[in-house]
């Protein structure tokens, strides 16, 4: 088994709110990834006194744990258990009723002997390739649903956010976690997989350099610091690409590609 991952923050000025982990359990039998995309808030208050990346990295140190001890829950009881978990250390301290309270993107995957197990919640994505090499994109595509005209305003956002008929993202509600979308694989027909923050996934989403098959072979043969580095470039060199799709020039990038 080999995993690896590659991170880049957006601006050098402005901490990285994406947070990424693999584990193999003491078993030594399988292995598990997490992937979180923290969601940059609009200036202003957001009922909490902590950082996104506070949220993301203890977020992320529950869900690791639970993933790689917790064989007997699911990951949707993984992640309720995480969301409730951090809620309680900040609950004291911070108004969680706020609909901008710290809140990330969440992939998870889990492995062993028999089956693939997977989690996407909101706007990162995770790749799954068999071993005649094909690719298969678990995605939660609420967020595009949203006509982004209506997503350019903060107050047309927060209406949708962790709403009926918007989009879902890991907050202070453990109950949260039935919105994602999940299923498991047969382990036989799981070669690799990998996870992407929506600033990774922009080489095919936003600058269409390849399909996701084309982007899982720039993993394999790149590793994940080779695919962040061409976004990178793609970003530097092509600075209108991407029209009103492109709200940042550079976003924080981050990828995580496991062998199995």
């Amino acid at each position: 088994m080999h995993m690896e991952t590659a991170s880049l923050a957006g601006a050098p000025e402005r901490p990285n709110e994406d947070w990424a982990a693999t584990a193999v359990p003491a078993s030594g039998v399988g292995g598990a990834l997490v992937l979180l995309d923290g969601v940059t808030p609009p200036s202003g208050d957001d009922g909490c006194v902590h950082s996104v990346p506070w949220f993301t990295a203890r977020l992320g140190g529950a869900l690791t744990e639970l993933s790689a001890s917790r064989a007997d829950l699911t990951l949707t009881e993984i992640l309720a258990e995480a969301i409730r978990r951090t809620a309680e250390t900040h609950a004291q301290t911070c108004d969680l009723s706020h609909v901008r309270t710290p809140q990330a993107t969440v992939v998870l995957a889990r492995w062993d002997a028999e089956s693939v197990e997977h989690l996407v919640l909101s706007d990162s994505a995770l790749l799954l390739e068999s071993p005649d090499g094909a690719v298969r994109a678990v995605l939660d595509d609420r967020l595009d649903r949203i006509p982004r005209e209506v997503l350019r305003s903060h107050a047309a956002t927060d209406r949708l956010r962790n709403a009926e008929g918007g989009f879902f993202t890991a907050a202070a509600d453990p109950g949260v976690a039935v919105r994602a979308v999940t299923g498991v694989t047969p382990r036989r027909e799981v070669r690799a997989v990998a996870a992407l923050t929506d600033g990774a996934s922009r080489w095919v989403e936003l600058f269409g350099e390849g399909d996701w098959a084309d982007c899982f072979g720039v993993l394999r043969k790149e590793g994940a610091r080779g695919l962040l580095a061409r976004v990178r470039a793609l970003e530097t060199d092509g600075t209108e690409t991407g029209g009103a799709l492109r709200w940042k020039r550079h976003d924080d990038a981050t990828a995580v590609y496991a062998e199995l």
